[in-house]
Protein backbone atom coordinates (compact mmCIF):
# COMPACT_ATOMS: atom_id res chain seq x y z
CA UNK A 1 0.00 0.00 0.00
CA UNK A 2 2.68 2.58 0.82
CA UNK A 3 3.95 1.70 -3.19
CA UNK A 4 -0.20 3.09 -4.10
CA UNK A 5 0.21 6.07 -1.82
CA UNK A 6 3.54 7.11 -3.31
CA UNK A 7 1.69 7.03 -6.73
CA UNK A 8 -1.13 8.82 -5.67
CA UNK A 9 1.23 11.38 -4.09
CA UNK A 10 2.88 11.80 -7.36
CA UNK A 11 -0.27 12.29 -9.11
CA UNK A 12 -1.47 14.73 -6.35
CA UNK A 13 1.72 16.97 -7.14
CA UNK A 14 1.44 16.75 -11.17
CA UNK A 15 -2.55 17.28 -11.19
CA UNK A 16 -2.72 20.17 -8.08
CA UNK A 17 0.48 21.95 -8.80
CA UNK A 18 2.28 21.04 -11.50
CA UNK A 19 -0.33 20.61 -13.86
CA UNK A 20 -2.53 23.50 -12.99
CA UNK A 21 0.46 25.83 -12.43
CA UNK A 22 1.03 25.42 -16.20
CA UNK A 23 -2.22 26.06 -17.13
CA UNK A 24 -2.31 29.03 -15.42
CA UNK A 25 0.94 30.19 -16.92
CA UNK A 26 -0.57 29.51 -20.49
CA UNK A 27 -3.80 31.62 -19.53
CA UNK A 28 -2.09 34.35 -17.57
CA UNK A 29 1.41 34.74 -18.30
CA UNK A 30 2.07 33.63 -14.66
CA UNK A 31 2.42 30.20 -12.59
CA UNK A 32 -0.53 31.73 -9.73
CA UNK A 33 2.73 31.27 -7.05
CA UNK A 34 3.05 33.54 -4.62
CA UNK A 35 5.17 32.08 -1.98
CA UNK A 36 4.87 32.23 1.75
CA UNK A 37 5.68 35.25 3.58
CA UNK A 38 6.16 36.79 7.08
CA UNK A 39 8.62 37.70 9.25
CA UNK A 40 10.53 34.10 10.98
CA UNK A 41 8.59 33.00 14.21
CA UNK A 42 4.98 34.78 12.62
CA UNK A 43 1.85 33.58 12.14
CA UNK A 44 1.80 33.53 8.41
CA UNK A 45 6.07 32.23 8.43
CA UNK A 46 4.60 29.17 10.67
CA UNK A 47 1.80 28.60 8.49
CA UNK A 48 4.13 28.80 5.30
CA UNK A 49 6.80 26.67 7.08
CA UNK A 50 4.10 24.12 8.61
CA UNK A 51 2.80 23.56 5.17
CA UNK A 52 5.78 22.73 3.10
CA UNK A 53 7.00 20.78 5.53
CA UNK A 54 3.75 18.38 5.80
CA UNK A 55 4.14 18.12 2.35
CA UNK A 56 7.39 16.82 2.58
CA UNK A 57 6.02 14.49 5.03
CA UNK A 58 3.37 13.49 3.35
CA UNK A 59 6.18 11.68 0.58
CA UNK A 60 8.55 10.82 3.19
CA UNK A 61 5.73 8.91 5.07
CA UNK A 62 5.11 6.01 2.32
CA UNK A 63 9.03 5.89 2.06
CA UNK A 64 9.90 5.70 5.75
CA UNK A 65 7.42 2.37 5.54
CA UNK A 66 8.76 1.01 2.45
CA UNK A 67 12.52 1.03 3.89
CA UNK A 68 11.22 -0.48 7.13
CA UNK A 69 12.47 2.96 9.31
CA UNK A 70 8.77 3.23 10.12
CA UNK A 71 5.78 1.29 10.70
CA UNK A 72 2.07 1.47 10.65
CA UNK A 73 0.00 1.68 13.71
CA UNK A 74 -1.25 -1.62 14.69
CA UNK A 75 -4.80 -0.30 14.97
CA UNK A 76 -4.75 0.97 11.89
CA UNK A 77 -3.26 -1.61 9.43
CA UNK A 78 -5.87 -3.14 8.41
CA UNK A 79 -7.44 -3.60 4.67
CA UNK A 80 -10.28 -1.74 5.59
CA UNK A 81 -8.41 1.92 6.71
CA UNK A 82 -6.37 1.41 3.12
CA UNK A 83 -9.04 0.63 1.21
CA UNK A 84 -11.08 3.85 2.97
CA UNK A 85 -7.84 6.13 2.51
CA UNK A 86 -7.34 4.97 -0.60
CA UNK A 87 -10.89 6.31 -1.70
CA UNK A 88 -10.41 9.60 0.04
CA UNK A 89 -6.87 10.08 -1.75
CA UNK A 90 -8.51 9.39 -5.22
CA UNK A 91 -11.28 11.81 -4.40
CA UNK A 92 -9.01 14.11 -2.97
CA UNK A 93 -7.26 14.43 -6.46
CA UNK A 94 -10.48 15.14 -8.30
CA UNK A 95 -11.62 17.51 -5.82
CA UNK A 96 -8.63 19.47 -5.92
CA UNK A 97 -8.41 19.84 -9.69
CA UNK A 98 -12.18 19.96 -10.06
CA UNK A 99 -12.45 23.68 -7.38
CA UNK A 100 -8.94 24.83 -9.13
CA UNK A 101 -10.74 24.67 -12.01
CA UNK A 102 -13.75 26.87 -10.65
CA UNK A 103 -11.26 29.03 -9.11
CA UNK A 104 -9.99 29.78 -12.33
CA UNK A 105 -7.43 32.76 -12.87
CA UNK A 106 -8.43 33.67 -9.20
CA UNK A 107 -6.19 30.84 -8.60
CA UNK A 108 -2.92 31.74 -6.22
CA UNK A 109 -0.61 29.98 -4.16
CA UNK A 110 0.54 31.79 -1.07
CA UNK A 111 -1.22 35.92 -1.06
CA UNK A 112 0.75 39.04 -2.57
CA UNK A 113 -0.98 41.44 -1.23
CA UNK A 114 -0.42 44.08 -3.57
CA UNK A 115 -2.68 42.38 -5.85
CA UNK A 116 -6.49 42.03 -6.14
CA UNK A 117 -7.97 39.12 -8.02
CA UNK A 118 -11.75 38.27 -8.37
CA UNK A 119 -13.86 36.96 -5.25
CA UNK A 120 -15.16 33.55 -6.78
CA UNK A 121 -18.04 32.65 -4.81
CA UNK A 122 -20.55 30.61 -7.05
CA UNK A 123 -20.32 27.01 -7.44
CA UNK A 124 -18.77 24.29 -4.94
CA UNK A 125 -17.25 28.07 -3.83
CA UNK A 126 -20.46 28.27 -2.87
CA UNK A 127 -20.97 25.49 -0.79
CA UNK A 128 -17.33 25.77 1.08
CA UNK A 129 -14.93 29.05 1.31
CA UNK A 130 -12.05 27.23 0.58
CA UNK A 131 -13.02 24.07 -1.15
CA UNK A 132 -9.39 23.66 -2.53
CA UNK A 133 -7.80 23.19 1.07
CA UNK A 134 -10.59 20.49 2.00
CA UNK A 135 -10.16 18.86 -0.92
CA UNK A 136 -5.97 18.56 -0.27
CA UNK A 137 -7.26 17.75 3.43
CA UNK A 138 -9.08 15.03 1.81
CA UNK A 139 -6.17 13.87 0.08
CA UNK A 140 -4.03 14.22 3.14
CA UNK A 141 -6.15 12.09 5.46
CA UNK A 142 -6.27 9.20 2.79
CA UNK A 143 -2.83 9.03 2.13
CA UNK A 144 -2.17 9.11 5.81
CA UNK A 145 -4.71 6.28 6.54
CA UNK A 146 -2.65 4.50 3.65
CA UNK A 147 0.35 4.13 5.33
CA UNK A 148 -0.68 4.90 8.79
CA UNK A 149 2.43 5.50 10.71
CA UNK A 150 3.24 8.19 13.28
CA UNK A 151 5.35 10.10 10.46
CA UNK A 152 2.53 10.32 8.06
CA UNK A 153 -0.19 10.86 10.99
CA UNK A 154 1.97 14.27 12.72
CA UNK A 155 2.20 15.37 9.08
CA UNK A 156 -1.20 15.13 8.64
CA UNK A 157 -1.83 16.79 11.94
CA UNK A 158 0.44 19.58 10.84
CA UNK A 159 -1.29 20.21 7.03
CA UNK A 160 -4.37 20.75 9.29
CA UNK A 161 -2.96 23.14 11.56
CA UNK A 162 -1.25 24.94 8.79
CA UNK A 163 -4.06 25.61 6.81
CA UNK A 164 -6.11 26.87 9.66
CA UNK A 165 -3.24 29.34 10.40
CA UNK A 166 -2.94 30.07 6.79
CA UNK A 167 -6.54 30.94 5.96
CA UNK A 168 -7.44 32.48 9.43
CA UNK A 169 -4.83 34.64 9.60
CA UNK A 170 -3.34 35.43 6.08
CA UNK A 171 -5.92 34.90 3.48
CA UNK A 172 -9.22 36.07 5.12
CA UNK A 173 -7.74 39.24 6.59
CA UNK A 174 -6.40 39.54 3.04
CA UNK A 175 -9.40 38.93 1.18
CA UNK A 176 -11.60 41.25 3.91
CA UNK A 177 -9.49 44.35 3.03
CA UNK A 178 -9.68 43.56 -0.66
CA UNK A 179 -13.28 42.76 -1.37
CA UNK A 180 -14.56 44.28 2.20
CA UNK A 181 -18.55 44.31 2.25
CA UNK A 182 -18.94 41.65 0.09
CA UNK A 183 -16.47 39.02 1.47
CA UNK A 184 -17.73 39.46 4.41
CA UNK A 185 -21.24 38.94 3.45
CA UNK A 186 -20.32 36.22 1.73
CA UNK A 187 -18.17 34.52 4.76
CA UNK A 188 -21.50 34.37 6.70
CA UNK A 189 -23.46 32.56 4.31
CA UNK A 190 -20.64 29.93 3.31
CA UNK A 191 -18.64 27.60 5.64
CA UNK A 192 -14.88 27.82 6.16
CA UNK A 193 -14.21 24.28 5.26
CA UNK A 194 -17.42 22.60 5.40
CA UNK A 195 -20.43 23.76 4.56
CA UNK A 196 -22.44 25.58 7.66
CA UNK A 197 -19.35 25.30 9.71
CA UNK A 198 -17.06 28.52 10.37
CA UNK A 199 -19.55 31.18 8.78
CA UNK A 200 -18.78 34.51 10.01
CA UNK A 201 -20.79 36.38 12.63
CA UNK A 202 -22.98 38.83 10.79
CA UNK A 203 -22.34 40.90 13.50
CA UNK A 204 -18.52 41.26 12.88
Amino acid sequence: MAVAALALYVVFIAAGFGWKSYRQWRTTGSTGFRGFHGRPGSREWLAGVGFSAAIAMALLAPLAQLSGVAAALAALDNRPTQAAGTVLAVGGIIATVWAQRAMGESWRVGVDTRETTALVSTGVFGWVRNPIFTAMLTFAAGSALMTPNPLALSGFALLVASIELQVRDVEEPYLLAAHGTTYREYGARVGRFIPGIGRFNVQG
